[in-house]
């Protein structure tokens, strides 16, 4: 009888300089998503450019958040960040086309929401912490939304969110302050503004390494760390799981 082969790794686009936020955040997509460094291959974006992507050798592509911003002005980005932006979209076109397996979390929702189309800017900006996170009719009815009840905790903190999806995005998740929590397009291709990779930990590991990044006053990261750790986050990873379950092939 013979073995049935590995499956195919998945790619893990980075973008974090910072190297304490980056490798905590590539070893939780790992340990949330129940795999190892020879399953999830990390590419540092903000150090080397993408190149060509051969999806073939890939179950599915997932992109971390950061400190960039799409809806910055051009001449506010460094010259990496124009650098990666462009990777980030010249692969969106054969994600989308093929609706290969792809997961944005934060920046990666105003990336792929700017190559199809929508509207990206800091009007529904959310301050870092816990907010209560609800699932769309179209949401509970998704596959990766499955193991999720209708409304749960998640941790965000992004200058900038969608206002508006064009038509053929599907609205999968909401909250009071971000109309667009998370959306799909075609049947494989998803995006979240909040963080399916974080836990306390992770979030209190960001909050110092960004707290000169104007996300907050400073003088609260330590205030900060101990709201969140009465948070009740359980839910967003099993999200990132149920993503890698379904396209590891």
């Amino acid at each position: 009888m013979r073995n049935r082969p590995s499956p195919a790794p998945f790619l893990f686009l980075s973008i974090r300089a910072q190297e304490a936020a980056a490798d905590d955040e590539y070893s939780a997509v790992m340990r949330f998503g129940g795999l190892d460094e020879g399953e999830l291959h990390r590419i540092r974006l903000d150090r080397e450019p993408l190149g060509q992507v051969d999806l073939d050798r890939w179950s599915g592509v997932i992109l971390g958040g950061g400190p960039y911003n799409v809806s910055d002005s051009p001449a506010d980005k460094s010259a990496d960040q124009r650098r990666a932006e462009a990777d980030v979209l010249t692969l969106l076109n054969d994600v989308v086309a093929r609706d290969f397996p792809f997961l944005g979390c934060c920046y990666g929702i105003g990336t792929l929401g700017v190559y199809i189309g929508a509207t990206v800017d800091r009007t529904f900006a959310e301050p870092i912490g816990s907010v209560q996170v609800s699932l769309t009719p179209a949401g509970r009815s998704d596959p990766l939304f499955v193991d999720v009840p209708d409304a749960f905790e998640a941790f965000v903190g992004h200058k900038e969110a969608i206002s508006a999806l064009p038509p053929g995005a599907l609205l999968l998740a909401t909250s009071p302050a971000c109309p667009v929590q998370a959306f799909r397009v075609g049947r494989n291709v998803y995006a979240t503004q909040f963080h399916p990779e974080l836990d306390v930990a992770g979030i209190c590991t960001r909050i110092e390494v960004y707290k000169d990044f104007g996300y907050f006053d400073p003088d609260t990261a330590e205030s900060l760390k101990e709201s969140t750790r009465h948070s009740k986050v359980i839910y967003p990873p099993a999200i990132l799981r149920r993503f890698i379950d379904r396209f590891a092939a």
